[in-house]
């Protein structure tokens, strides 16, 4: 089943529910998937529908940041429920530990021995890490790597 698919699923199954929280969060990442699929010119690939979510779920953790600093609590919960909604759609997030082996073994395969080879690393490192792991993790997870 597309990821299209499962979105109308899902915003039938709120609607049904009168879950107005969930309906908005769906039709939000339901355009956003179908913007990116006319901008593609064809239907996504699993990768490009990852890559959405991705960002989707990005977008809501930075606002989530702003709305904290700000103390808009009325918005940290509405953007927490948002990203609960999000998450359902990407891969299963691993953990500090195994985004940290994955890291040093990259570290180990492409030679990496200093912080000059900080880039080198996060360019072999990320297509393994695609969905799976925040950016941020993983920049973190490199740079004690090559500091060590």
């Amino acid at each position: 089943m597309s990821l299209l698919d499962q979105l109308t699923k899902q915003m039938v199954a709120a609607m049904k529910a009168k879950d107005k929280d969930t309906l908005a969060t769906v039709r939000m990442l339901k355009a956003a998937v179908q913007n990116a699929q006319i901008e593609a010119g064809h239907d996504l690939t699993e990768d490009e529908e990852v890559a959405v979510m991705s960002r989707e779920y990005k977008q809501r953790k930075e606002s989530l940041a702003e709305f904290e600093k700000g103390g808009r609590d009325d918005l940290v919960e509405k953007t927490n429920k948002e990203l609960k909604v999000v998450e359902q759609y990407l891969p299963q997030q691993l953990s500090e530990e195994e985004v940290q082996k994955i890291v040093n073994d990259t570290i180990a395969e492409v030679g990496a021995s200093n912080m000059k080879d900080f880039g080198k690393v996060m360019g072999a490192v990320m297509p393994k890490l695609k969905g799976q792991a925040d950016g941020k993790v993983v920049n973190q997870a490199v740079k004690s790597a090559l500091s060590n």
